[in-house]
Order: structure tokens, then sequence, then C-alpha cells
């Protein structure tokens, strides 16, 4: 969904699809399209019919018109491949139109945006977590004045504090989770959960790379990966505001 000049403003789509004789000619730009460079297949939101409302289309990374662009370099996350992917004029069969019928999109996005959200916040809680576990390790054995750091009050206070807030993500993201499995409205808690549980990381990421203080700051440390990694997560699954 996401292009130069739209993200979660839906009504700034541009990708249009233009109806014609056994299907649709699709032209626009996407970008920070997620595993574009390796995708044999797209899922794009474009706008079509008279009153021009988002519709689903499958386009095939075969399909004449279709260009993959530059890779998008990143400062964390890096395995997994980003990059611009343009339309020009491409064809895509009727057959390849995931809407039942045209405008339908919008609806069936923000459903996968909630379901999204929940997942990023579930990210979240991977890095937050695995910042938080190297933190502990590094503070019993880490030793100054006689004794490992997290003797001295403030390391505790900081660890517990740390601890706190991914235990309180992790219970909104599971409720959001749960909510969704049940079949009952979670947008909201979607919402609430993805925002909660990406702030609390990526301030748990922060602190763990100063409980190691300088080796924080190293690469031959996991934390400065959980550090840039966790960014992703502030910006994934769009804002809450969608």
């Amino acid at each position: 969904m996401t292009e130069p000049d739209a993200g979660s403003d839906l009504d700034g789509i541009a990708t249009a699809a233009r109806k014609v004789d056994g299907g649709y000619l699709l032209s626009g730009q996407k970008t920070w399209v997620t595993s574009a460079p390796v995708a044999d297949f797209f899922t794009v939101f474009a706008k079509a019919g008279v009153e021009k409302k988002l519709t689903i289309f499958l386009v095939e990374r075969a399909f004449k018109g279709v260009t993959v662009g530059r890779g998008i370099e990143k400062m964390g996350v890096r395995a997994l491949p980003t990059s611009e992917v343009a339309f020009d004029e491409c064809f895509v069969p009727d057959s390849h139109r995931l809407s039942r019928e045209e405008g339908d999109g919008e609806a069936h996005l923000r459903k996968i945006l909630a379901e999204i959200r929940i997942i990023t916040g579930a990210i979240a809680l991977g890095v937050g977590q695995a910042a938080l576990a190297d933190a502990l390790q590094y503070a019993a054995e880490r030793r100054q004045f006689g004794k490992p750091i997290d003797r001295f009050q403030a390391i505790q206070l900081k660890l517990a504090e740390m601890a706190t807030g991914m235990a309180a993500a992790q219970q909104l993201v599971h409720y959001a989770a749960w909510l969704r499995d049940a079949g009952h409205p979670h947008h909201k808690e979607a919402a609430m959960a993805k925002l909660f549980a990406s702030e609390t990381a990526a301030s748990v990421c922060d602190q763990a790379a100063r409980v190691l203080a300088s080796y924080g700051f190293a690469m031959e440390y996991p934390v400065q990966r959980h550090l840039r990694d966790v960014r992703f997560t502030l910006i994934g699954g769009a804002p809450a505001k969608s």
C-alpha cells in the first residue's frame, strides 16, 4: 500500500487500475515493499472503478510492465530485503483481482493492518526480551568495585523497570491476539498493543545498551543490533491512527 506520497493515508494512494477488456491496466509506484527483490508476486492496492476506490490485485513479477526498483539499505532488519516496485500500464487479468468487487479493498486492508499490528507488537516483544536478557547476563558477569554490577541498586532499578515494561507489553499483545483469534473486535486493542510494545521495546533496548556501557556500542555484542532492529517496530505496521 505504501507509495512515495502515501502511507497510512489511504486516500493518498495514487496507483490506478483502469478497466480494459479482460482485465485492468495498472499504473503507479510503490515503495518500502517487503521482500520485493525476491518475490514472485505482489499484492497491490490500487484505485479502480468510477468511484476510484481501493481494490486488491495479485500481480505476478513476470507480468509486462512490472519493474522492481532499487533496494533500500536499512540500518536494521537487514535480513528482510526491501525495495521499490513500479507498474507501467501493467495488464492484470480479471482472474487476478482479489477483491470480490471493485472498491472493497479498504475494509480488507484495515483488517489486515490490525493483524499486522499484533504481529509487529510480537516482534517488538522478541527484540525487547532479547535485549533485556543480554543486559541481565552482562550485569551478572561484569564486575566493578569487587562485585557484579547487578548488585548495585542503580542497575537493579533499571533492570526491574525494563522487565516490568516488557511484562505489561506482553499482556497487551497477548490480549489483542486472543481477541483476534476469538473473533472479537480487536482493531483498537491491536493498535494499543503495537504502540505500547514498540515504544517499550525501544526504551528497553536503549537501556540495555546503557547497562553494557561501551560494549553496548560495540559490534561484537548483539545489543547494538537489537537497538537498530527495534526501530522497525516503531514504524512498521503503519501508525496506530489508521
